[in-house]
């Protein structure tokens, strides 16, 4: 390829490949010390120009009257405060694809921020002025001098402001365009957001002051010790005082000490002091290492239960404050996530300090992500042009001399979807040399040439089996590294499902060593009118629509029912039925603590209604421990349902969740109900244009039932079809499996509904219909057979299929409609949360109540959601459904129809009736918006089937 030439005029900077100039080398960030400092945060003044050379630079220059300027928030992004738009796309770049150049149409924001130096700045030493986040390429003055510039939009930046401030009236300007070289090293899955989002602080280095500093805290499982040696470029001492530890900088002392995990975050305070400075250490003890093929802290191999994270707020994008920060960790643990890889660049640093603090294992990853160049094989891909190496290396050691000092990253990570090529290969190498003592992970490296862990993304379950066993091939270092799926189950939508079955395989293959759920959250905007906006919704030329919406946590942070799925899934103890009828096998699941934190309870209940709560003695297990609980004796249900269930709560408040916090939980079925007796014995009566049968009136015409018990019944018909998830749709790369699409090619989504006979047999009112799509063969005979015994009315549906289906079904049951006002209040029993065939491990069985709005869902882009599993009744607008089997239940203010035809949950209006679905089966979810789809056993394949239901007034 032939690198073009910057133009010589003054923004020839922003399509060159080089990382700057002017910038100080990287060093160790940390939060505070006893020297001073200055946040320019706050109000700045902008004006943004449509190119990258429409203003000239007159603007930073001193005096110059910025007072018609619009003001903004910093951090943040202008985009997001009313100046321009964002875009979204996945991996496409949204500007013509020719390295380094740029698009003429660059947005360009001048910023500008006076400020006076305190009252108490000291007089003498340096001052370094300090950028921790801008995108995507900036320009620097400081009173109207020229002090550089830069890229590496998610790195920090420092330059020497000593020798330019004054007390009063420093006029610091900043140029930041949205495109430059740099964005081809940016194309990373998310919003492309231009602004200075992260924190501007100017920091007085006095004479003496502390550089760069490496903290190496190394711990033996075997003897119990921990070694620490503080490298520092200033020499000084380093005091622990709780450990009694005053020794010089580079002097390595070894002593008894609790070691750093991620379940055990131990902590301890120390001080970097030189002749200039004091400097705060949290020092963690713990050592990684790469042996025997696992991954191992501590001489412990680790299971990753992980997310990926990237940094998101629906109205400040990547300008995140601590308390969101800090609610996310929160989030994190109290859902039992142990990790996270920081998709795909380094955080706020602050987060790697939260993640200390509170116990997160970290992928740091570095900023640094080519995808686009896909489209064209490769061709011209940067990671693999010598001349783009400086920037590589520039952004592998920013990232990892600003963060070396957190016992929470655990492992580096050279990017993401880069392709491989040589720049890859001198970041790892030049990690490797800084860093020894942390692996290297990269995913885009099948032969795992410039890495230490075999990495993966959404791999099937079945695929991930063969790895586990060395089955699928590849060289042999390859095979004889630790494995973990730093993407998968992808949570878009609906979803993810699946995430048992993953589970299962990290617990039985040690190699396995757990993976990353992709991610944490939907990148949702806050909008006026559609609630929340995504690609596609700010008039974007190119975008992913809402691709961008993939979290577990919706935009305000609200965690959807995936993450409740994960929490139970990953859950840190096994509660499960004993081997001896009547106890309970518990199993600790943690990597390090015993279970001493932990009360456990037990607890039964008769037909959902609790029966009394027991503590149960479980001894303190030790990790991969388990023992045998007895259990109190279950009450006599009479004929009633009786489940117990067993809780691990924290046994006393915790940094991250308050005592009782529910860690794990375990339920099992003891007794089963009674069936309730044959709705018989009642006969149908013609009574003019109706049938009166029990408690039921029906069109003697149709054979529709007009009305159950006085209450009014709407087209009650078997239903078919679901609004498609984003998993059912599935990635436009996998036309071959995904079957949303082929559903609409067959029809589902608008069956018609045959009358072929209306039948009395002096017991029962016989319905027959074919249910069809126009166009197409294949059909559902299907039969309503409806009886009473003068009190109940039962319903049976007999489905058989004709002619030839090639794609599973997406549900099988009936649905139908009845008055909004009567049936606002619903109470059932059964599972409590939103549940699938694939998703469905956390729903508790027990008795619910809920609004008919409690029960949806609200995912950013509506489609199928609010299924109770496990139904054995529910009562709603006056009505008790009784099933024969169990099953699936939901209810919602607006048809199906409306709502597959929805794109932003304000397009969802209630109506005047609430359509109720009551399903013998549902097809999976699965992962498909990016990963596989439902496994096998989770398809809903057309054959014969029979199911009933039987209606009768509540029982109050």
């Amino acid at each position: 390829m032939s690198l073009h030439t910057p133009p010589s005029g003054s923004t020839g900077y922003v399509e060159d490949v080089s990382p700057g100039r002017g910038a100080l080398p990287p060093r160790a960030w940390y939060a505070s010390s006893d020297a001073a400092s200055l946040s320019l945060n706050g109000g700045w003044r902008l004006r943004v120009s449509a190119t990258a050379d429409a203003e000239d630079d007159a603007f930073a220059a001193p005096g110059y009257d910025a007072g018609d300027w619009a003001e903004v928030a910093v951090p943040g992004h202008w985009v997001l405060q009313g100046h321009g738009a964002p875009v979204y796309t996945n991996y496409l770049y949204p500007f013509p694809v020719d390295p380094p150049r740029v698009p003429t149409e660059n947005p360009t924001g001048d910023h500008l921020r006076v400020f006076d130096l305190p009252d108490d700045w000291p007089a003498g030493g340096e001052a370094v002025l300090r950028f921790d986040g801008v995108e995507s390429c900036a320009r620097v003055w400081l009173n109207g001098t020229d002090i550089g510039e830069f890229k590496g939009s998610r790195l920090p930046h420092e330059f020497a402001a000593g020798h330019l401030l004054k007390r009063a009236g420093n006029v610091l300007a900043v140029r930041v365009h949205q495109w430059s070289a740099g964005s081809y090293l940016e194309d990373q899955d998310q919003w492309w957001l231009p602004g200075i989002f992260r924190d501007v602080t100017l920091l007085h280095r006095p004479a003496g002051a502390a550089g760069d500093f490496f903290v190496h805290a190394s711990y033996d499982h075997v003897t119990g010790t921990g070694t620490l040696r503080v490298d520092s470029g200033v020499e000084g001492r380093v005091t622990v005082a709780e450990l009694g530890v005053d020794v010089p900088t580079g002097e390595p002392v070894t002593l008894p000490v609790e070691a750093w995990t991620a379940e055990t975050p131990r902590l301890y305070d120390g001080v970097l002091s030189t002749a200039g400075e004091r400097v705060p250490l949290r020092v963690g003890f713990r050592t990684v290492a790469v042996e025997d093929g696992l991954i191992k802290v501590n001489g412990t191999p680790l299971l990753f239960k992980g997310v990926n994270r990237h940094e998101w707020h629906p109205r400040r994008g990547r300008a995140l404050d601590p308390d969101t920060m800090r609610e996310d960790v929160l989030l994190m643990k109290r859902h039992n996530i142990n990790a996270v890889r920081t998709s795909h660049y380094p955080p706020h640093p602050a987060f790697l300090d939260l993640c200390d603090e509170y116990g997160l294992w970290v992928i740091d990853e570095c900023d640094l992500e080519t995808h686009g160049f896909v489209e064209q094989g490769w061709r011209d891909n940067p990671v693999d042009d010598d001349r783009w190496t400086p920037a590589l290396l520039d952004r592998a050691a920013r990232m990892v001399e600003r963060d070396k000092n957190h016992p929470s990253v655990v492992m580096w990570s050279l990017g993401n979807e880069a392709g491989t090529g040589r720049g890859l290969t001198a970041m790892a190498d030049w990690i490797h040399g800084r860093d020894p003592s942390r692996p290297v992970h990269y995913e885009g490296d099948p032969d795992c040439r410039d890495t230490d862990v075999y990495s993966r993304m959404y791999p099937p379950h079945a695929e991930v089996e063969r790895i586990a066993r060395g089955l699928d091939g590849g060289t042999r270092r390859r095979r004889e590294l630790p494995v973990i799926l730093c993407e998968y189950a992808h949570a878009m939508g609906n979803g993810p499902g699946g995430l048992g079955e993953y589970q299962e395989l990290f617990e039985a293959h040690d190699r396995l060593q757990g993976g990353f759920v992709w991610e944490w959250i939907d990148h949702g905007v806050d909008h006026p009118e559609l609630g929340f906006a995504y690609g596609g919704d700010f008039g974007e030329e190119l975008h992913d629509a809402n691709f961008v919406c993939d979290g577990l946590l919706f935009p305000d942070r609200t965690p959807s029912p995936g993450l409740v799925e994960y929490q139970k899934v990953i859950e840190p103890v096994r509660i499960d039925a004993g081997g001896i009828d009547g106890t309970v096998r518990i199993t600790n699941r943690y990597d390090f603590a015993d279970l001493a934190h932990l009360a456990f309870e037990a607890a039964y209940q008769v037909d959902g209604v609790p029966a009394g709560a027991h503590r149960l003695a479980v001894p303190p297990l030790a990790p991969g421990e388990s023992a045998e609980v007895k259990l109190p004796g279950a009450p006599d249900g009479g004929g009633a349902d009786v489940q117990w269930t067993v809780r691990a709560l924290l046994a006393g408040d915790t940094p991250w969740a308050g005592k009782g916090h529910v860690v794990a939980w375990g339920q099992r079925t003891v007794a089963r109900a009674t069936p309730p007796a044959p709705a018989t014995g009642a006969r149908p009566v013609v009574e003019g244009d109706a049938v009166r049968l029990g408690p039921a009136v029906f069109d003697a015409r149709t054979g529709a039932v007009r009305t159950v018990a006085g209450v009014r019944v709407r087209d009650l018909r078997l239903d078919v079809w679901r609004a498609t998830t984003d998993n059912d749709d599935g990635a436009a790369w996998q036309t071959d499996t995904r079957y949303g699409p082929r559903w609409r090619e067959l029809g589902l989504h608008r069956m018609r509904h045959r009358l072929d006979a209306v039948e009395t047999d002096g017991e029962a009112l016989t319905v027959r219909t074919r249910v069809a799509p126009a166009g197409r063969e294949a059909g559902l005979r299907t039969a309503y057979r409806w009886t009473s015994d003068a009190t109940a009315l039962r319903l049976t549906v007999s489905v058989v299929p004709e002619g030839e289906w090639t794609v599973p079904l997406p549900r099988l049951g009936v649905r139908f409609g009845l008055d909004a006002g009567p049936a606002g209040t619903v109470t059932w029993f059964g599972g409590g949360g939103e549940a699938y065939p694939d998703t469905r491990a956390a729903s508790v069985l027990g008795r619910w109540d809920a609004s008919v709005a409690e029960l949806q869902t609200p995912y950013v882009r509506p489609q199928e959601n609010g299924a109770r599993a496990d139904v054995r009744w529910v009562e709603l607008g006056g009505l008790r459904v009784d099933g024969e089997p169990e099953f699936w239940f939901s209810a919602r203010p607006w048809t199906t129809e409306l709502l597959d035809a929805a794109r932003h949950r304000t397009d969802l209006v209630p109506g005047d009736t609430v359509w109720v679905n009551l399903d013998h089966r549902q097809h999976g979810i699965g992962s498909q918006s990016c990963g596989p789809g439902p496994l096998p056993r989770y398809y809903l394949w057309p054959e014969p089937a029979e199911f009933s239901f039987v209606f009768s007034e509540p029982r109050g």
